[in-house]
């Protein structure tokens, strides 16, 4: 059944959160004025599930369902933690959950042949940045003397994995081989922590048919640990570091168990994360919907950035439903710092980015650096043609749902006309990675064969 939301009922919601100490940043008058301008959009679907993994980059969901945003489009919003990224793929695919908080890399895996496939499209990007790598206290100790120091007697950052070499060594010679874990086989964490590793010469693995685990050749070996057993494993001695969203480094320097050595911020900076994902067949059947859960996750992202809004979107995150740790642990790097040794704290205001810098905004170039690393390490196994991951990438990224709901929140006054971006859907080439390299995403198959590491294309077949 089709349900439009009038102005009164609107209006009447607004009065009642209100009354309550709602936390609304418009008062009803604005709000008025902005529908005689801006038509409700006619929701085909009001009821809906999402779900999410608990780590601080999910804060879009828990602050478009806490502040109301959801509700002022007309939706009725539960929001679920997952027990892991595969079940989460797997719950979206199947119709359990209308849409979910999803590894950038899992969309455009289902759509590109690596694991299992579906139609998954994504309108919203969730946040920049955000995830870090931790070692072991006893790695750190052997690291630490390769690290140079600053006139303060800090480690200079970013440390690269140069570092990390002769303590591979040490350990493979005394029969112990490396290992690190990272969240999922097309997860954002796995293709930073390949990048830092082969970028210090350091082989990471490669996947073929026969080796899954992405193996092949590895001086280190990567395996899969779900994101809030991070401390615990490492702590276990099962593996010696690894890459993780927050607050799960942040939970090793609290815990004493391990020390966080570099952000994605000096791998990529300002790379894209986390993003928001529905079926196709879900955005093609509930169009209007699709616009109204993004304008509310883009108003969402706004209201995380503003300044003064990050302690209480901490108290947010803190809560049980959601991601569940200590306030003190979120806020280390919610609030513009990052913690790396015990006592080394710096300020990294751009740690956490969820609006700036168009974050919400889903590039086609952001999904292209996925695709090239995919085909890098041998989980798209063949040789591709360039305008083939253009093509990939636009059945899969849709800025056109983003368009949308944008246009209609800078009619309602939420947005200004500055916020959105004149793009074709490719950001200009850049060299903001740990080892200079650049990435063109118009240029594909120059930017594979740059690298020393990994696969390569052969140009003349292509």
């Amino acid at each position: 059944m089709k349900t439009n939301i009038t102005k009164f009922s609107s209006l009447l919601l607004l009065a009642a959160l209100v009354a309550c100490g709602g936390k609304k940043e418009k008062t009803a008058g604005d709000v008025a004025q902005a529908m005689d301008t801006a038509p409700a959009l006619e929701i085909e679907k009001p009821q809906l599930t999402f779900g999410f993994i608990k780590l601080t980059d999910m804060a879009p969901l828990a602050i478009a369902k806490e502040k109301g945003f959801f509700e002022d489009e007309g939706l009725f919003v539960s929001v679920e933690a997952q027990s892991n990224w595969k079940n989460v793929l797997d719950r979206v695919i199947d119709g359990q959950l209308d849409g979910s908080h999803m590894l950038a890399g899992q969309p455009i895996a289902a759509g590109a042949g690596f694991g299992r496939q579906a139609e998954l499209v994504t309108p919203f990007s969730m946040d920049l940045n955000g995830n870090g790598i931790t070692v072991s206290n006893d790695v750190w100790s052997k690291m630490k003397p390769n690290v140079p120091t600053g006139d303060d007697g800090k480690p200079v950052h970013p440390i690269k994995a140069d570092a990390l070499k002769p303590v591979i060594s040490e350990y493979k010679n005394s029969g112990k081989p490396f290992k690190m874990g990272m969240v999922f086989p097309v997860s954002t964490h796995n293709y930073e922590i390949r990048y830092w590793l082969a970028a210090a010469g350091i082989h990471p693995g490669l996947y073929t048919a026969d080796n899954v685990q992405g193996q092949i050749d590895a001086e280190v070996l990567l395996s899969v640990t779900p994101p809030p057993q991070m401390p615990a494993t490492l702590e276990a001695g099962t593996i010696y570091g690894y890459c993780v969203g927050e607050p799960w480094n942040q939970q090793a320097v609290f815990k004493g168990i391990g020390v966080p050595v570099t952000t994605n911020y000096d791998i990529w900076k300002n790379n894209p994360e986390k993003v928001f994902v529905m079926t196709k067949k879900f955005v093609e059947e509930n169009p209007n919907t699709a616009i109204a859960v993004t304008k509310a996750l883009i108003r969402a992202g706004k209201w995380l950035d503003e300044p003064g809004n990050r302690a209480e979107a901490v108290k947010i995150l803190s809560m049980p439903q959601y991601v569940g740790a200590d306030e003190v642990v979120l806020a280390n790097s919610m609030t513009g710092t990052f913690e790396f040794e015990k006592g080394d704290k710096r300020s990294m205001p751009d740690f956490n980015v969820f609006f700036k810098y168009n974050a919400t905004y889903p590039f086609y170039s952001d999904g292209i650096w996925f695709l090239t690393q995919m085909r890098r390490w041998g989980q798209i196994p063949e040789s591709k043609p360039a305008a083939w991951y253009d093509e990939t990438i636009k059945d899969i990224y849709r800025p056109d749902i983003w368009k949308k709901a944008a246009d209609a929140l800078v009619t309602e006054g939420h947005l200004s006309a500055g916020d959105i971006p004149a793009t074709d859907g490719y950001k200009p080439a850049t060299t903001d990675f740990i080892d200079g390299k650049t990435y063109d995403a118009k240029d594909p198959i120059g930017y594979i064969n740059s690298f020393k590491i990994g696969n390569k294309e052969d140009d003349s077949s292509l």
